[in-house]
């Protein structure tokens, strides 16, 4: 039973790495390095250079970074760096320090399609997320993908995926 699962897990993520690396490289040249070029500038935003008391919304933006920080930095970043040094010596730190440059331009454009595509709950209140990109930028068709991804993420958080909580 065990290798029919790993057989399945290797079939679905083989494909889906080669669909991740080469989205981010698309995105990486696409956008012309975009999240590099303005990068002094993220800075000074966090630096509060920016910020207005009468601006909309429930958060500035050192507290957008930190929640996009603590969703994307996880147990498995850390103990994956140390597990992939351990077993595959400082070329992995290499490949992995290509792979965070990659990957960052599929971040930043996930984080910018989940601010420019926000939408509203029942109570009125701002809310963002995959769900929402693909109920307001895809439209009404689209809608049982976005129900998909709620649905995948409850069972994903579940305990019996072992998962360090």
């Amino acid at each position: 039973m065990g290798e029919l699962i790993n057989n399945i897990a290797s079939g679905v993520w083989t494909p889906v790495l080669f669909l991740l690396i080469l989205g981010g490289l698309f995105f990486f040249f696409y956008s012309r390095f975009i999240q590099y070029k303005y990068f002094t500038h993220a800075i000074a935003i966090l630096r509060g250079k920016f910020n207005n008391p009468n601006d909309p919304g429930q958060i500035n933006a050192y507290e957008a970074l930190s929640t996009a920080l603590a969703s994307t930095v996880g147990m498995g970043n850390i103990a994956g760096v140390a597990a992939a040094i351990s077993i595959g010596g400082p070329g992995a730190l290499f490949w992995m320090w290509v792979a965070a440059l990659v990957g960052m331009s599929t971040n930043f454009f996930t984080s910018t399609l989940s601010v420019m595509y926000r939408g509203k709950d029942s109570e009125g209140t701002i809310q963002g997320g995959p769900m929402y990109v693909i109920r307001e930028a895809l439209g009404k068709p689209w809608q049982p993908l976005a129900v998909l991804f709620c649905l995948c993420a409850m069972v994903g958080c579940l305990p019996f995926f072992r998962q360090t909580n």
